[in-house]
């Protein structure tokens, strides 16, 4: 339907005085659909949300609704209020975009955005790390990354001072010396790595590079280039899981290092920010928290906080002069975790009591 424009005419004569024509128009200011609360809004996983939304034109043809850039729902034109419910856990955990858009007769859109944040349905356990034995760990390790392969642990470790001391090679775990190794130089900062197959991939905290060695020689192989920050790696066998500092994990293919998944990790309250160093075990990934005394651990399909470990004991007993704790190893042979933290004297075995 056209605009209409009521035209009324008045000419009239009052004292010699001429009234000029007046017109008036049935069309609105603003725009011809708003969602008619001003707050984003916050839900459960999987939890129904009403959607609440007003047409204010005539001129409104078709209301779409795009939530994470899939359509969800589609509504004639009609003057008046109007709501449905968003089954808004569908794309995951996290903050999501709402996007309402308006088709106009004459072929224009309108769109409104609005914000979703998805939180975590699942209460958290709370697990314990029981202290089964203390190893030596060297104190000039930053450690940034820490992980078996077979009974051989490796560690990465970092350069806050830029004089080129990051490294990444194979550990003694009863000295807590390195019996292979490999530098980089002081334009690098090393952060977290992981092994997959006979490649170990080592992140660069700001630099946007990740380094490609082979296992066994140490030899660099390659590397691959990405945007952002580099704080922790994991893999579950088949892909690679990288943290950058904030509560997202990008999952990447470890031919190319392409992100093909970005995973928000939320728990009832919101969400868990700072993730570190990373390590998938049985379906689940381990992360230190930075700056904290909790390893959380959650799940890479969802993004759901399963468990929270309270690492306080290993803190009180190994940091000493050190740094945060930082640096979680699993070893598969025997069931248990090798944990330690930057700058610390001291490594730990661990036993997770759920």
């Amino acid at each position: 339907m056209k605009r209409i424009v009521l035209i009324v005419l008045l000419i009239a004569v009052v004292g010699g005085m001429v009234l000029v024509p007046i017109f008036r128009s049935k069309g609105i200011e603003g725009p011809a659909t708003v969602f008619t609360s001003n707050d984003n809004l916050s839900t459960k996983w999987n939890s129904a949300i009403p959607i609440e939304f007003e047409v204010k034109s005539d001129e409104v043809k078709e209301v779409k609704f795009f939530y994470n850039d899939s359509l969800v729902h589609s509504f004639p034109g009609k003057i008046g209020k109007q709501s449905f419910m968003l089954n808004a856990g569908y794309f995951g955990l996290g903050t999501r975009l709402l996007v309402m858009e308006s088709l106009k007769e004459d072929g224009s859109k309108e769109q409104e955005e609005k914000l979703i944040r998805i939180l975590s349905d699942e209460k958290p356990e709370v697990w314990k790390a029981k202290i089964e034995k203390e190893l030596v760990h060297n104190p000039e390790n930053f450690t940034q990354g820490l992980e078996f392969d077979g009974t051989t642990l490796f560690e990465s470790t970092g350069d806050p001072s830029h004089e080129g001391k990051t490294l990444v090679g194979s550990i003694d775990i009863n000295t807590g010396e390195y019996t292979k190794k490999i530098g980089l130089d002081a334009t690098y900062f090393g952060e977290g790595i992981t092994i997959l197959g006979d490649k170990i991939y080592q992140l660069t905290y700001t630099q946007g590079k990740c380094f490609v060695y082979d296992k066994n020689t140490l030899q660099l192989i390659k590397e691959f280039v990405y945007t952002g920050e580099g704080w922790g790696l994991c893999n579950d066998g088949t892909y690679l899981y990288m943290s950058n500092g904030s509560e997202r994990i990008t999952k990447r293919n470890p031919e190319t290092f392409e992100v093909l998944e970005t995973i928000e990790v939320y728990d009832m309250t919101g969400p868990i920010q700072k993730l570190n160093e990373l390590e998938y075990v049985d379906g689940m990934i381990y992360a230190n928290v930075w700056m904290t005394n909790a390893i959380v651990v959650f799940r890479p399909e969802n993004g759901k906080v399963k468990a929270v470990i309270n690492a306080t004991e290993l803190v009180n007993r190994g940091m000493g002069s050190g740094d945060v704790l930082n640096g979680i190893a699993y070893q598969k042979e025997t069931g248990n975790f090798f944990v330690t933290g930057k700058y610390w004297s001291k490594m730990f075995v661990v036993s997770i009591q759920k």
